[in-house]
């Protein structure tokens, strides 16, 4: 029997550390790519158009915590590089571990489906047969728009942050920014030197911001030296820290955070306070709706508006995939360690996560779990262990983050310590197994 067959869909970080791990267990990889250059969001000439990558966009984590940690970041880079380094730096992994040779580009995959005991992956109009299927489409190509949408209509522009590349589209035009992530608080600083005006940013709820270094280093550095206390001291611990180094979101006018440091996603940035304090950017409260060619806010102001840009995140979507292994909604799909599928072991997925760090870690580890279970180094244990383990880690989140997707989120630190030694606890399962069960060689030769 030969090698088992992957499909690893998506060569963006996901995918590509899928590809390595796969590959040093001896599989046989494909990697199923719909641009034309490996990279993902970062790629952003990747052919496929998909990639949301602007001008500014820069690492919001140092790459101290963000590399691959078989495949280390040059020392000279700076603590936070652009996009355009970080995609070379992905098309050099693929190179320097053979995978760039394993990549399909012009390869769209529009079917996953199961058939006996292999799995039909159709991409590009060419259909083949796998093992096992490795998702890793990642989950910030499909615009989340607001639904319903706000009433009124707005005569001007109306954009999502998602085709934004750089602010010649706003040079002289009144801005509206809507949302608190780092898209958002990069484009409306973006907008903020060439606008007409100062650039609004809007929100209903609050974020904490945090500054890219705190006292001359980079602030996730903090993170990682509180990693080994329980999330809740850390969460006092670092929101005392942020407090006496900026202050807090209301000082600059902005929205309170609806939760402590840990419990809601933060959005780095250096520079949105600076435009802030400068009134280059304004805070605003929510939309309440739009009129012509304003926008009236839910505390009863209204402003003239010649942009709205919605910076309001991204759907999880994967439409290759059936609705039986997706169940309603993707973001709600229960996984074991969020990578197994609780039906079907040789369907798993990588960077299905939202984590509270970087992403590169995460998926190095999550990809270094899946192949040895394809491998058979490592065995999963029994479903309704599975199915028990998915119940208390999604308890777990629902009282730290609250009902937003709290199945997706990992802590950083914790996920990525536990994975090697969920790998470890497997190996020996996988030993226990095979001194437990009878070999039938042996059996018939006897």
């Amino acid at each position: 029997m030969g090698s088992t067959r992957v499909a690893v869909i998506g060569a963006g970080a996901a995918g590509l550390a899928a590809a390595k791990a796969l590959l040093d267990e001896g599989l046989d990889v494909t990697v199923l790519e719909r641009g034309t250059r490996p990279g993902g969001l970062w790629a952003r000439d990747d052919g496929a158009g998909d990639s949301p990558a602007y001008d500014s966009l820069h690492l919001n984590t140092s790459k101290g915590r963000t590399e691959f940690a078989d495949f280390p970041m040059p020392e000279q880079w700076p603590d936070f590089p652009s996009a355009a380094l970080v995609a070379g730096y992905l098309a050099r992994y693929a190179d320097a571990f053979g995978i760039t040779g394993r990549i399909r580009f012009d390869s769209d995959v529009t079917s996953v489906r199961r058939a006996g005991p292999v799995w039909e992956v159709t991409a590009g109009h060419v259909t083949q047969e796998y093992d096992a299927v490795v998702v890793a489409n990642g989950h910030n190509r499909d615009p989340k728009w607001p639904r319903p949408a706000y009433p009124g209509t707005f005569d001007g522009t109306q954009m999502h942050a998602h085709d934004y590349r750089s602010p010649d589209a706003f040079a002289g035009r009144r801005v509206l920014v809507v949302g608190m992530g780092n898209s958002a608080m990069d484009l409306a600083v973006d907008a903020s030197y060439v606008s007409r005006g100062p650039v609004l940013l809007s929100a209903r709820h609050g974020t904490h911001i945090v500054p890219k270094y705190l006292f001359g280093r980079p602030a996730d550095a903090t993170g990682k030296a509180l990693a080994v206390l329980p999330w809740r001291i850390r969460q006092t611990v670092a929101q005392t820290v942020l407090r006496l180094a900026v202050g807090t979101p209301q000082r600059y006018g902005l929205p309170r955070p609806a939760g402590g440091l840990f419990q809601s996603h933060p959005t780095i940035s250096d520079t949105i306070l600076h435009r802030l304090t400068h009134g280059e950017v304004v805070a605003r409260p929510g939309v309440e709706r739009l009129d012509g060619g304003r926008v009236v806010f839910t505390d009863g102001t209204a402003e003239d508006v010649d942009v709205i840009v919605w910076a309001t995140g991204y759907r999880v979507t994967m439409p290759f995939l059936e609705r039986e292994w997706l169940g309603d909604d993707p973001e709600t799909m229960p996984l074991y360690q969020r990578v197994f599928h609780l039906d079907e072991p040789t369907l798993t997925f990588i960077g299905l996560m939202q984590s509270t760090g970087a992403a590169l870690p995460v998926v190095e580890a999550q990809a270094k779990l899946a192949a040895a279970c394809l491998a058979g180094r490592y065995a999963l244990p029994s479903p309704q262990a599975q199915r028990a383990a998915v119940g208390r880690a999604r308890a777990a989140a629902v009282r730290r983050w609250g009902d937003k997707r709290p199945v997706m989120r990992v802590d950083f630190d914790q996920y990525v310590a536990a994975l090697p030694r969920e790998i470890r606890a497997g190996v020996r399962r996988a030993s226990r197994i095979a001194t437990t069960t009878p070999n039938p060689k042996a059996q018939a030769s006897a």
